[in-house]
């Protein structure tokens, strides 16, 4: 029967108190590494090394455990001759989690394992707390995403995908820095959200007492820097919506948003598709994806069709020529749901959503959609009622949104207008009226293209992994027990 924590706890302190009593410092202040453990390797090499404890073998006067870094993990034998009496007291005292630092030379053992065998000893950390068996401890998915840093420790993949994040951050930015654009930073408190349909999050600010959003987009004030003279610019944000949660949703989210001066929506999804091509090249070392059960290639020019197009060749529907009481019995054959305010347009969006974007499998950009549905894209140069508006879809899902965008103070109102219309009919995704932006772009803005892409999404799209937790470091998640009020908030 296994120890209960509290005990295996205490025994864990007493060791640490034994190594004070030995006169060692169990948390010294540094340790200077020669190399990391992946560059270790090297018959005859001599090295000072350090990481975490992995596993412990004695046998007699022999000891062998794993070390593991960042980088790797190697095996160390320790024995009572090559470290001298008072060292190798050490090793009793280690336990699996315990932090060291060792020095020695490589080589390869009978069994034919490259080995550190250790000279010297330095003791780093003592962990108090057990790591959960690699296999059982953390069978329960709540408990990986509520204690990352041992889903990390005990499970190398998850360790591997979070790379892939960082490895896609780097990518954008890498990429977009050598088209010359400038990142930027902009409020994440706002005092009026707006850049997208979304509810947002309300917060307080006791200095000014008044109350405030946390943004939903960064789109407004990127517009402003435009207008300020910044021609090509872009942020990887960090945005918040108050809606629901499920496998590609959180409420608390990341994405990069990027503009271009006197270009327009058939420039950026120019750049747009350069981009991914250049980040699935560096993070997968191909341009071949699997999506789901889905083989993609990324390479060629990716195909673009209107929504009509899209709606006609795969749901078998004319966009003009559809009938109102065929839209409403298609609503209700398929139980979709017209969110806000409804309209034609807005229905038959919803009704393409739901049945043509799962046939769109191969790199797709469905474009000139309805006004009704897009408040910041510019009107389309010759169709009426419709917008310079692209969406990007591979293996049947999305993957960014972008437009030519709206530059003219009076039609950005009027379109805020019929925003503020849906708001009193009771849509709370609406967008409010911004007067401040209005009047920013009332001093001048150049022809404007931009794109939104959300990196959560794009991540899942190169790991081919479908739950959105598992690509974020630390994911929101329900507390187990409520957290309790601070006495100052005076909140009970």
């Amino acid at each position: 029967m296994p120890q209960p924590i509290e005990e295996l706890i205490k025994i864990r302190k007493e060791k640490l108190n034994k190594l004070k009593q030995l006169g060692i410092n169990p948390n010294p202040p540094v340790y200077n590494r020669t190399h990391a453990i992946d560059k270790s390797k090297q018959l005859g090499l001599h090295v000072k090394i350090a990481g975490r404890v992995r596993s412990l073998r004695s046998h007699g006067k022999l000891t062998f455990f794993d070390l593991q870094d960042e980088t790797g993990q190697i095996q160390v034998l320790a024995t009572q001759s090559s470290l001298g009496q008072h060292q190798y007291q050490i090793i009793k005292l280690l336990d699996i989690g315990d932090f060291v630092g060792v020095e020695g030379d490589v080589f390869k053992t009978k069994a034919g394992e490259i080995t550190v065998k250790a000279g010297e000893i330095t003791f780093l950390s003592k962990a108090l707390r057990p790591l959960p068996d690699s296999w059982y401890g953390l069978k329960d998915k709540e408990e990986r995403f509520r204690k990352r840093y041992l889903d990390l420790i005990l499970n190398p993949e998850a360790k591997q995908l979070l790379d892939k994040r960082w490895s896609t951050l780097q990518a954008i930015r890498q990429f977009l820095w050598s088209k010359d654009f400038k990142e930027v930073e902009t409020p994440v408190l706002q005092t009026l959200y707006g850049g997208t349909n979304a509810r947002p999050f309300i917060t307080h600010i006791n200095a000014l007492n008044i109350d405030m959003y946390l943004r939903v987009a960064p789109e407004l004030y990127l517009k402003r820097l435009i207008v300020g003279g910044y021609e090509r610019i872009f942020e990887i944000a960090r945005n918040f919506r108050n809606e629901g949660m499920d496998q590609t949703h959180q409420p608390e989210f990341t994405m990069i948003e990027f503009y271009i001066a006197y270009a327009d929506y058939f420039k950026i999804m120019d750049i747009t598709e350069d981009l991914i091509k250049f980040t699935a090249q560096k993070v997968n070392r191909t341009l071949k994806l699997t999506v789901g059960e889905n083989k993609i290639d990324l390479t060629g020019k990716w195909r673009r069709i209107t929504i009509d197009q899209a709606l006609k060749e795969y749901a078998g529907l004319d966009w003009n020529t559809i009938s109102d009481q065929e839209i409403k019995q298609l609503l209700k054959k398929h139980s979709i749901n017209v969110p806000g305010v409804y309209s034609r347009d807005k229905a038959l969006f919803v009704i393409y959503d739901h049945l043509v974007t799962p046939h769109l499998i191969e790199p797709t950009w469905v474009i000139d959609y309805p006004r009704d549905i897009s408040p910041l894209s510019k009107e389309h140069r010759s169709k009426p009622n419709r917008v310079e508006r692209f969406e990007g879809y591979i293996g049947g899902k999305e993957i960014c949104d972008g437009w030519s965008e709206i530059v003219d103070p009076i039609s950005q109102r009027q379109r805020f207008e019929v925003e503020q219309k849906n708001l009193k009919a009771g849509d709370d995704e609406a967008q409010p009226l911004d007067q401040d932006f209005l009047e920013a772009l009332a001093h001048g803005c150049p022809p404007l293209g931009g794109i939104g892409i959300g990196i959560d999404r794009l991540v899942m799209f190169l790991t081919n992994t479908w739950s959105i937790r598992e690509v974020i470091a630390f994911p929101l998640m329900k507390p187990r027990n409520k957290p309790q009020a601070s006495e100052k908030s005076g909140k009970k």
